[in-house]
This record gives C-alpha cells, sequence and structure tokens, in this order.
C-alpha cells in the first residue's frame, strides 16, 4: 500500500474544492469593501441594488429569488436600503399582499458612482476580462450542478 501523500490524499485541505470557493469568496468580497464603503452598502446589499438597477420595480419575493436570499436574510437588508434612502418599501396595488421594491432618486443616483466598482475589481484582480468570463461561466456551471439543475 503506498503511503498517502498531500498530492494523493483526497482529504487535503488544498484539494477541496470547498476550500478553494470559501478563500476566494472571501478575497474577492474583500476587495469590494473600500469601495462600497462610501457608499455605505454591504455587498449583500450591493447585490440588491444591483438587481433593482437591473430590473426595477420588483416584488420582494422576486428579489428574494434573483439573489437566492430566504425573506429572514433579504427583509433586515432591506430595511437597511430603505433606512439609507436607496429603495422605498410598498403594497403592490395589483396584490395587497405583496411589497414592491422601487429605487427612490437617490437609489438611481448612485448608479453612476456604483459604475466605477467592477473595472476597479478587475483591475485589482490582475485577470483579464477573458479569464474572468471564463471563471463565471465555470461558478456558474457548479451552482446549477449544486443546486441539482
Amino acid at each position: 500500500m503506498e503511503p498517502v501523500t498531500e498530492a494523493t490524499d483526497p482529504l487535503a485541505l488544498e484539494r477541496q474544492v470547498c476550500f478553494a470557493l470559501s478563500v476566494a469568496s472571501r478575497a474577492v468580497i474583500g476587495l469590494y469593501r473600500p469601495l462600497l464603503q462610501p457608499m455605505g452598502l454591504t455587498h449583500p446589499q450591493y447585490l440588491a441594488m444591483l438587481a433593482l438597477w437591473q430590473h426595477e420595480p420588483l416584488s420582494v419575493k422576486r428579489l428574494g429569488e434573483l439573489l437566492q436570499l430566504d425573506p429572514g436574510t433579504l427583509s433586515p437588508l432591506l430595511k437597511r436600503l430603505e433606512a439609507l434612502g436607496y429603495i422605498s418599501r410598498e403594497r403592490d396595488a395589483r396584490d395587497e399582499r405583496a411589497l414592491s421594491v422601487t429605487l427612490t432618486a437617490e437609489g438611481r443616483r448612485l448608479r453612476a458612482e456604483a459604475e466605477r466598482i467592477p473595472p476597479a475589481i478587475v483591475s485589482r484582480l490582475g485577470m483579464s476580462l477573458e479569464e474572468l468570463q471564463d471563471l463565471h461561466g465555470a461558478l456558474t456551471r457548479v451552482i446549477a450542478a449544486a443546486q441539482g439543475g
């Protein structure tokens, strides 16, 4: 029987996809922090704003689906964005049970400031746009596979 080495050990930490994803996620989100701080946004709040800039207005339910967040996580995030004056939440006129999320004038204005973020992240990562697009594609496939799709 051959001795187990780092190269052959199926449980070697450095070989685990989950470990690489976890470290990469923390590191990349860390790059966003100083860029988001002047806007008063956390990374999850930034993702919500991205969804709203693209698809507004959105029901709270649809926003949760897009962000893949449960209501218990999404609700406090939206309350904070509303307190910052970036969004408003109102009952949907067509369905009183549903809350509709819309951007305020300040939330719309913030988009121009946020447009500086993607190129800054690309620059800080030091990777080509093609490499990042390939990575995005691979991660999208990982997400689909992990979700059984």
